[in-house]
């Protein structure tokens, strides 16, 4: 990588290419579910309204039943734990770059901390993991998929309770089950299956993953670089970084394999495809559109201010870092929205951006709306803008 003569990308440019990769362009929008997450690589599933809400601002004729039947065509989607242990939905075919760069070291440091809670409350050993763990697989292969209780129930020493931070105010009691069933899932023996209860509901039944492609995880999170990059790029270290929840070194190893060229950006140096360079970077115009609370577009970068104005920070954001529903005009964060107790939706600008996009804004509100009918919702992470707007 070159250290001199680094070709300059604006903000503006950045933006430019985060509408159109991230499908915020009515122009662009996209026809299928699995063409929304492979546009944005992969969608929080935290909040199980974020994944319905974030799918319907991508696409151009958002139905509610559609979605919901796309979502779980585990043939094109998958839901997984990967990046910061976090549970996204993915187009299955980038399942094994996510497992392999995430997912699997996330699970290794995960069963290790399981495997000292076990031994502190004198539950079992590593044998004991072993034998209850290949015993919840075998349930799951024989049933088809099954929900954490119905697995507690079935497979003896699941049902029994972890104390965590014993004697702490914060001290806390959990089974063994979900703890395990975290680390399979981490480590790609099983994903989420059939959700139990309604849209917003994030109880799931669990199924045996499908076999994925081994990968190394050097080759893995070099292939997570560029995809990272072809979705949200140009970015900085700090912005890889914090997306994978790798660190400092295992970042810098990946960006130096992933083929990545060095660019000027606003925040000091950053990295592009190098194809990207030839990319040009001219919108289809202005457009508004309305993003859930945890949207993987304002989530995928750490240093956000080619978009967003610091001053909204304390208002869009809660005290973990997690972002609250945003209203978007022209590639930039102007506001934010939530829904009424009545189902109406409530916004506000944090800046104006003049006549147009205030008319673009509310005819995408009520896109929003017709989309939500009379289903409800509350983000699981409340920010200060979204409690006073939906009081």
């Amino acid at each position: 990588m070159s250290s001199f003569a680094r070709p300059r990308i604006t903000a503006g440019e950045r933006r430019a290419r985060l509408v159109r990769r991230q499908l915020l362009d009515p122009a662009v929008r996209a026809g299928r579910v699995r063409e929304v997450a492979r546009s944005v690589l992969a969608l929080h599933a935290t909040d199980a309204a974020t994944v319905h809400l974030s799918v319907a601002a991508r696409l151009a004729d958002p139905r509610p039943e559609a979605v919901e039947r796309e979502l779980y065509e585990r043939e094109s989607l998958l839901r997984m734990t990967a990046m910061r242990c976090t549970l996204f939905v993915t187009p299955t075919g980038l399942a094994p770059v996510l497992l392999a760069a995430s997912g699997r070291p996330n699970a290794a440091v995960r069963r290790k901390q399981l495997l000292r809670q076990l031994e502190l409350s004198g539950i079992g050993d590593e044998r004991w993991l072993a034998k209850v763990s290949r015993a919840a697989l075998s349930v799951l292969a024989e049933r088809g998929e099954a929900t954490t209780g119905e697995l507690a129930a079935e497979v003896g020493g699941l049902e029994r309770q972890i104390v965590v931070a014993p004697g702490k105010r914060y001290e806390s009691r959990r089974s063994v089950a979900a703890d395990l069933l975290f680390v399979l899932a981490a480590d790609g023996h099983v994903v989420r299956g059939t959700r139990r209860g309604g849209w917003t509901s994030n109880q799931h039944a669990w199924t045996l993953a499908p076999e994925l492609p081994e990968l190394t995880p050097a080759t893995a999170r070099a292939e997570l670089v560029r995809l990272w990059l072809g979705a949200f790029g140009p970015g900085t270290v700090a912005d890889l970084k914090w997306w994978t929840g790798w660190t400092l070194t295992d970042t810098r190893k990946a960006l130096a394999a992933s083929g990545a060229v060095d660019v000027d950006l606003d925040e000091g140096m950053g990295y592009a495809l190098a194809e990207d360079l030839e990319e040009p970077v001219d919108g289809a115009g202005p457009s508004a559109v309305l993003l859930p609370a945890l949207d993987p577009t304002p989530m995928g970068w750490r240093d956000r201010g080619f978009y967003l104005d610091p001053a909204h920070v304390p208002a869009l954001f809660d005290r973990m870092g997690n972002i609250g529903p945003t209203v978007w005009w022209d590639g930039r964060i102007v506001g934010g929205w939530a829904q009424r107790k009545d189902g109406t939706l409530n916004w506000r600008l944090l800046d104006d951006p003049g006549r147009q996009a205030r008319a673009a804004i509310e005819a995408e509100a009520q896109r929003t709306a017709s989309f939500l009918g009379d289903r409800r919702f509350t983000p699981a992470y409340r920010t200060p803008l979204e409690r006073d707007l939906a009081s």
